[in-house]
This record gives C-alpha cells, structure tokens and sequence, in this order.
C-alpha cells in the first residue's frame, strides 16, 4: 500500500491514520478507515475496477465525484460507486464483470413512509457558494439545512492547495483554497441556526415541492423548505475520442481529488488535455506531489486560463502545446501513451504532424457543466427556488463565494420582509470575480538601475487579483488604474527586500532583486513550492524567464521557509547583474522523448459516447443523419443515457452532436430527466417512520 501513498507534500499535511483490512477478489489489502474505496484501490495500484458487460472493455475511475458510474464494483454483494463508498474493515470488494441479480419477491423489503422535516431554507451543496449563504443566512437567524455528500463542507475548495485569486479584502485571495474552505465551514458553524448535514445526498426533487435526501447516507427523509437554494457547483465535461474510456483517462478534478484530498500517488506520468485553470493547476498539483507533467494540450490558439498558471508550468518544464488537440489514447487494459497532433483554423487534424507520448494517464479539463438539475426540476414545479456558484453560472471559487453571499442576504430579506439593500459593492465585486482572462500588457516599469533592492512584476495579464498591493508595508506597488483588473506596477523606490510580495503573490509572479550584497552578482530571491529537499543550499540550477526559457544556471545560496510565509518557500539564487531581472523561476523538469507515431483518425465513429452503455459516436450519428433529433429517441433505440449515471456524462456530448450534424436548436428535444438524480438502495426507502418534524 505505501508505494502508492504520498509521504509528504510542500502544502498538506500527512496525518497519522487507522489502518484497516479490506479484501479485492479475495486478496486481503490495506486502507485506510473511511477514505474512499477508489482511492484504497488506487493506493494498492489496483486501476482496473472491472469490465463491462456488453464489450468486456476496462473500467476505471472518471469523476470520482459520484456523477458517473465508471468505478463500480461489488461490496459485499451490492453495487457500489467506489468513489463514494467509505471503506471499512473486512469489506470484500469484486469487479463488477456482470450486473447482480435482483432479489427474489419474497426478499423485497416492505417499504416505510420517510419522515418528513420543514425547514425555512434547504441549500443543496456545502462548496464555497452554499458556504457563504448558509453564512448569510445564519447571521439573520434563519432556520436552514445545508447538504453535503462529503464528511465536511468545502466543496472544491478542499482540493485546492494553490493561493486564490481576487481581492485579499473581499474573498480571502492570497489564501489557499483549502484555508479558505476551514474559515468558512467555521463560520457556518457559529450559526445555531444552520444545521449542517454532511455525508447526505440529495437525489431528487418532487412535484409536492418536498427534497428527497439520504441523511448519513442511512435514512431516507424529506425536507419541505420554504425556500430552496442549489449550490451544487459544477461536473466536468467528458470528451469524444479514440481510447477516452481507457482507464487512465479521468477528470483534472477526480485527479485532484485523489491526490490532494486522498493523499494516492496516483500516477507516474501524466498529459494534460485542456489549457483552462483546471487544466493548468492540476498539472501545478501533479508536480508538487511527484508526478511528472509530460505535457499540455490546447486546441486553441492560447490558453483559456490565467497567464500565471500557463507560466508557472512552463517554467517548471512542462511543454505547452497550443493548436493542437488529442487524436487517441492507446493502450490494451489502460493508458501507455497519448497521440495528439496540430490543428488548422477549423480545428480539422493536420495529417502528418502526430506526436506520441508516453504516459499513464490523460486528464481531461476541457470545461465543466453546471450540475443544474435540481434547479431545472424545482423551478418546473414552481417551488420558491434560487441557485448560486457554478450551479447558476461557471466561474472561479472567488466568485461563486460572492455569488452564495449575496443569495443568502437576498433569501433572508425576502424571507424576513426585509427592505435592507444589498450593498450595490457586493454586487460589483461579484461581477468582477466572474471576469474572464483579460488584455496583455508589456512588463511595466522595470527599474533600469542596478543597484538597491526591488520587486519584479510579471504580472502582466489583466485578472481581478490585489493581494501584492495590501500586503507590502511601503506601498511600493499599486494596481495601473482604479480597478482590482488592472495589472501592479512597482511605484517607489521605498522597496526595504522584505519579500512579502513575492511569498503572497497567487501566481508566484513577482520576484525580488537585490544588488546590495555584492558588486559583482545580484541575488534573486523567488517562489519555489515544493517539497523540501527538491533543491538544496549550494546546488546548481537552471534559472528560466517568464515563459520558460534558460537564462542561466545559478547558485542556490539559501533556502527560507518560515511560518509567516504560508507554505511558499523563498530561495535565493546568485546571478549576473545582466541577467537578474529576467529571472523569474527554476526548471525542474526535462523534456521527454517521443514514442512511436500512432496512425489514427481524429474522433472516430468507435469512440464512446456512453460510458455506461458503450455507446459509440457512430450509433448516435447514424441516427441522427436518418433524421432522429429527439434523444428520448436516441435513447431507446441506443440505450445512450440509460445506465446508472442517468446521462450525466454524454446527455451534453449528443446535444454538442446534433449541433455539429446541423440540427437547428429548436428541432433537438433533449432527453427526460429520471425522477432520482442519485442511486438509492432500495432497502433505504423501507426504513421510514412517517413522522413529520
């Protein structure tokens, strides 16, 4: 089990943990109690979870959120998501290689009637949104639930061990996201009036404006809320080609999650498909716990996400390939290598410009969707429903916390008759943390002189991000215009070296320049998050400029790693007085070969659609061509969307289809949504007492 276990990390802290036996085809394993079963697995390099019925294909992990059904398995007899299922001691664990047979009539259990529980407020979803309403809401003393399906609150703030963007006053920036998400969760705490429900799952909304949930995922109740509010962030978006099934191929987040939250080592080698912020800080959080980046994909022209995550990658000697996209995964059970190749203007293949790598596993981070349904379903029955963060629109944690708390205070005045404005502040600071990636701009006033001591600023795309600007003492840095958007500039020459700018500073932008201590080098103090013992005093290293290229190799002179510093150590190299400004990091990682060049279409008719049902993309375009737009239609005739995800993973993927195919939007009529969005145990709905509350 260690093998697979990451031991220590720059950023988290490895705590002790009860160790428990569990069993995998009758071969006796350890775990650890109540991690997730998946991530047992993983940790005793079990990656093949079983294979499917209808084509013996390899299954995996792909979400590892609950929102697919790709790591089912059988525990104690039940089909189970291993990545939800916490593990306990003796659990006898079997590949699902055929669907289990349901139990006779006579073993059928006789069902009960759920209590029934009236609350003012039900928010669905404990990430950084239903947080920060829950917050709100508790400040007036409203009586309200908050649901989650984890053992805490946080959402995908737990997963984030990188510093957020924004501003420092407003939403925490400079802070990481897994110290944002302990203050908020304490702040809901501090509420009696807020009763917070983890390890509960909501799974679906009812005509008699009643929520069913799974309480401690035990006892199945319904909540009647006088108010609903759905904050259940996002899922990530599958992607169409040759191999996506394969295991090895899995979300940025369920690698994340395995990762950062599971402390699994959970791979070698990893390729990155998506050049957005997940994308980019996956490939960030790969490097910090060990792995290797072997490269990037992007099929645009430049990357989605912010410059500074791009740049932090390049720096550290991951290749970045825009224009391109991924052709296939290959391999026989799982992944062992990823062909990608150049793209035109129409985003068509370039025949003759493939390039293989060698790899065991693919993250794919080309968008997320918002998880809605609840939403959709609510709103159809016209219950008094709200939604917020990703669940309303697709934007970074800073904002959808600034999207919660201004729904909490617009619940509570309604619901308290309130004529309280919101603060028309709050509003435009939520507008600004949705703002995309914005204009470049030159790095800007360099000091010319060589001598004294100053910051470097190579931030030069316009994002909301202030933290730089609060925390230096002597105001030497200041944003370039009245807006949190605007790009810092170094203003004065009152610069002390006390390099709190370059420990705060989210994308480890800014480095420190110092020509006092010799006339004849400079020492460069910059940002280096990563394990101790990665680089130590006196060694040489190879010095890279802001998008990665060599500059020079320099002299380690000193390692500071202080407390005040949140967990970004600071490093000191000697460099030439001519080289020293552009100085902005240190390469870790060489460049990788190449295997051989794989011959292969780009998205094949084989390539699956439906997960669950293996479906492939030529099924559903056939019928589509044959002039077949109703997915209902689809469905029956293909099964697409009838597995135990409910159409979660391709329900998007045949609609972006029928768009491709030239169907017009108002002849596509999307599918049916089933009347649970989550599996129940049947023997849960028996249990209820029928007492109202």
């Amino acid at each position: 089990m260690d093998t697979h276990r990451i031991k220590s990390h720059p950023i988290l802290s490895v705590n002790k943990r009860e160790k428990v036996t569990f069993y995998w085809k009758g071969e006796k394993l350890e775990g650890y109690k109540g991690e997730m079963l998946a991530s047992s697995l993983f940790a005793n390099g079990v990656r093949i979870f079983g294979h499917h019925p209808k084509d013996k294909s390899p299954q995996g992990i792909f979400c590892a959120n609950g929102q697919c059904s790709q790591c089912m398995v059988i525990v104690n007899g039940l089909p189970v998501k291993s990545c939800m299922t916490p593990l306990k001691e003796g659990m006898r664990v079997e590949p699902l290689e055929n669907y289990p047979k349901l139990p006779a009539d006579d073993k059928m259990p006789e069902f009960g009637t759920p209590r029934v529980i009236k609350v003012g407020v039900l928010i669905i979803g404990g990430g950084p949104a239903g947080m920060s309403a829950a917050n709100e809401l508790g400040k007036k003393g409203i009586d309200a639930i908050i649901v989650d399906d984890r053992h805490r609150l946080g959402g995908k703030l737990v997963l984030q061990t990188h510093k957020f963007f924004g501003s420092q006053q407003a939403c925490y920036a400079g802070e990481r996201g897994i110290d944002i998400a302990t203050k908020l969760e304490g702040q809901v705490k501090e509420h009696k009036s807020v009763n917070i429900w983890a390890n509960s799952v909501a799974v679906g909304v009812y005509v008699d404006k009643k929520v069913g949930i799974l309480k401690d995922m035990e006892e199945y109740v319904l909540v009647e809320p006088e108010t609903l509010l759905i904050t259940t962030g996002a899922r990530e978006k599958s992607l169409v080609f040759k191999g996506n099934t394969l295991p090895g191929v899995y979300g940025a987040g369920a690698f994340q999650t395995l990762v950062n939250r599971d402390l699994v080592r959970v791979s070698e080698k990893i390729f990155i498909i998506g050049g957005g912020n997940v994308g980019l800080i996956a490939g960030y959080h790969a490097m910090q716990a060990g792995i290797k980046v072997v490269g990037l994909v992007e099929a645009l022209k430049e990357v989605g996400g912010y410059k500074v995550h791009k740049d932090k990658l390049a720096r550290l000697g991951v290749p970045i390939y825009t224009s391109h996209t991924v052709v296939s995964a290959n391999g026989k059970e799982s992944v062992e290598s990823i062909t990608i190749a150049k793209v035109d203007d129409h985003f068509n293949v370039i025949k003759g410009t493939e390039k293989t790598f060698k790899c065991d596993t693919i993250l794919v981070a080309v968008g997320l969707n918002p998880v809605d349904e609840f939403y959709k379903k609510a709103k159809a029955y016209e219950m008094n429903v709200f939604a917020a963060g990703d669940a309303e629109e697709i934007a970074e944690a800073s904002a959808a916390i600034y999207s919660g708390k201004i729904k909490g205070a617009e619940i509570a005045n309604k619901m308290l008759s309130s004529k309280e404005p919101i603060p028309d502040e709050w509003k435009k600071t939520g507008d600004v943390l949705k703002s995309k990636p914005g204009k470049l701009h030159e790095r800007r006033r360099i000091p010319e002189k060589e001598e004294g001591v100053f910051p470097i600023i190579n931030c030069v795309q316009e994002i909301p991000c202030n933290p730089c600007t609060t925390v230096c003492p002597k105001d030497c840095i200041k944003l370039d215009g009245d807006s949190i958007l605007n790009v810092p500039v170094y203003v004065n020459d009152a610069c002390i070296g006390c390099e709190q700018c370059v420990a705060i500073c989210p994308g480890l932008a800014i480095t420190l320049v110092d020509y006092r201590k010799s006339p004849d080098y400079a020492v460069v103090t910059v940002p280096f998050e990563f394990e101790e013992g990665t680089i130590n005093v006196g060694d040489t290293v190879i010095t890279v400029d802001m998008e990665g290229n060599e500059v020079e190799n320099a002299e380690v002179l000193s390692i500071k790693n202080v407390k005040a510093n949140n967990r970004t150590p600071l490093i000191k190299l000697k460099l030439s007085k001519e080289n020293a400004k552009k100085v902005v990091g240190i390469r870790i990682q060489k460049e990788f070969d190449l295997g051989s060049v794989e011959n292969v279409d780009n998205i094949p008719d084989e390539a699956i659609v439906c997960r669950c049902e293996r479906v492939t993309a030529g099924e559903i375009r056939k019928l589509i061509r044959e002039g077949i737009h109703d997915m209902n239609q689809i469905k029956i005739l293909t099964r697409a969307g009838m597995g135990a995800c409910g159409g979660k993973t391709c329900r998007p993927i045949i609609e972006k289809m029928l768009r491709q195919e030239g169907v017009p939007e108002k002849e596509i009529n999307v599918s049916t949504d089933r009347p649970l969005f989550v599996e129940v145990e049947l023997e849960k709905f028996a249990k209820g007492e029928g007492k109202n509350e």
